[in-house]
């Protein structure tokens, strides 16, 4: 094994094509189906929110989908992104297993963000749209659609979960840089933020409501289209470049992944950096264990119930199945905004069910406290997201350490935390606490869960 660090990529070798998972799948994904019939939507259902060629995307069982080359011109900005060898922290774990991480944080937005936005934005553009409007939590997907909307010349409005508005003001100011416009959700800008704030004033706000609130103003012209940075499978899609990456860069270091983790909210850097190792195991090549770390404050697929439910809190979507915890559960402001979202991406969820992939869950002061090891050993500073992808790989490393194998471990450091540093410094004074979600308020929310006939 090579004793070297850093693992990088000729700008040619950037991928020509995404990989579509739904194609080595042994069993369909279920449909997707529209709130008011239950049957199935179909692309004139989705025409509102999306452009054709990101609805097709959507519903693709192609292995294959061609990445068009104006995309990868963008890309090459920052793509091929590094994959690292954390000899650092091996030496601090005692460990003897060998641990990589591919690293998104060196996009312009500082996350693995921009690997959807720029397609996005890109179709978007040339369906003629002039303003995209979409949700943000922790800001590093309002970051990357303010980034790709100034490239393309789009007008972007973000609705920002109001408890990461006020969390992270340098965040809000990335975006508006870009020339986006950021508004705090629950807001009064659309009906049902009106309705929300109505019946709370001092609504803390969550991707579920931010997302009705998008849509509906989406809805509301011809000109406008609604951008989502996760959960659905083309943004899943637009991801695996990230896999896909790491593969050739693990054949450069002469190793293959015992083990794949990172962290988990919607699904998007988890399909990015898993589905093309998931893929090649369904055509019978090595089958690593597939790990998805999340916070044990939203746990979706840990705790949540596979069943049909809304993407968004206001019901304007249609609905799903996947993992959730209700769609009007709203989670308690813990640091990692990324991850506070009431349901996991349909495809994420089905391959959890295929028994494809486990899932864990981890408190925000053992995953922060992982991500300060890993800053002390690797020099870069996580993102509260990616501490549970860390915190999830030093497990598996101690793990290894006390069964005496020297398994290889691989994970995606999806961003830095350089907009996070009011929570450092809460960790640090030791008023960072494990958010607790009421158990009640999530029984609530399950409660009232869409019926769906059997026969779907």
């Amino acid at each position: 094994m090579s004793k070297q660090t850093k693992y990088v990529l000729d700008e040619e070798q950037i991928p020509k094509f995404w990989y579509n998972i739904q194609a080595d799948l042994p069993v369909p994904l279920p449909p997707v189906l529209h709130p008011g019939t239950m049957q199935p939507v179909g692309p004139d259902d989705l025409s509102p929110l999306f452009p054709m060629s990101l609805i097709q995307q959507e519903v693709s069982t192609e292995r294959e989908i061609e990445i068009p080359e104006p995309v990868r011109d963008v890309f090459r900005l920052w793509r091929p992104a590094p994959l690292y060898r954390a000899h650092g922290l091996e030496k601090a774990l005692d460990t003897p297993a060998k641990i990589f991480y591919k690293y998104e944080g060196v996009s312009p937005a500082g996350s693995h963000k921009p690997n959807s936005a720029i397609p996005q934005a890109f179709y978007n553009k040339e369906a003629g749209v002039k303003r995209l409007t979409t949700e943000t939590g922790a800001g590093q997907w309002g970051t990357s659609l303010a980034f790709a909307g100034s490239l393309y010349g789009l007008d972007v409005e973000i609705f920002q979960v109001r408890v990461s508005y006020d969390q992270k003001p340098y965040r809000r100011a990335v975006m508006e840089t870009y020339g986006a416009r950021c508004i705090a959700s629950p807001s009064n800008e659309t009906e049902y933020g009106r309705k929300v704030l109505a019946e709370n004033p001092n609504h803390t706000g969550s991707l579920g409501i931010a997302i009705s609130e998008a849509v509906e103003i989406a809805a509301q012209r011809d000109d406008t289209k609604y951008a989502l940075g996760s959960v659905l499978n083309h943004v899943l899609l637009h991801q695996t470049i990230i896999g896909q990456e790491a593969m050739l860069q693990m054949e450069m270091a002469d190793a293959y992944p015992d083990v794949v983790l990172s962290c988990t909210g919607g699904g998007s850097n988890f399909a990015g950096i898993a589905f093309p190792f998931m893929g090649q195991a369904l055509r019978g090549g090595p089958k690593p264990r597939i790990v998805a770390v999340e916070p044990t404050a939203c746990p979706s697929l840990t705790r949540g119930k596979y069943a049909y439910d809304f993407g968004d809190t206001g019901h304007m979507t249609p609905i799903t199945k996947m993992h959730t915890l209700g769609s009007t559960f709203t989670p308690p402001g813990f640091h990692a905004g990324g991850l506070r979202y009431h349901g996991m991406a349909p495809l994420v969820s089905h391959v959890k069910e295929l028994g494809l992939m486990e899932a864990v869950a981890y408190g925000q002061r053992e995953c922060f406290e992982a991500g300060v090891l890993f800053a002390r050993h690797e020099g870069i500073v996580p993102a509260p997201e990616s501490n549970h992808a860390i915190k999830g790989a030093i497990e598996e490393a101690l793990r290894c350490k006390r069964e005496g194998k020297a398994e290889t471990i691989l994970f995606c450091l999806s961003g830095h935390g350089h907009f996070d540093m009011a929570a450092y410094t809460r960790y640090f004074e030791g008023d960072l606490q494990n958010e607790v979600y009421a158990e009640e308020a999530m029984a609530e929310a399950m409660a009232h869960l869409p019926e769906v006939p059997e026969n779907v």
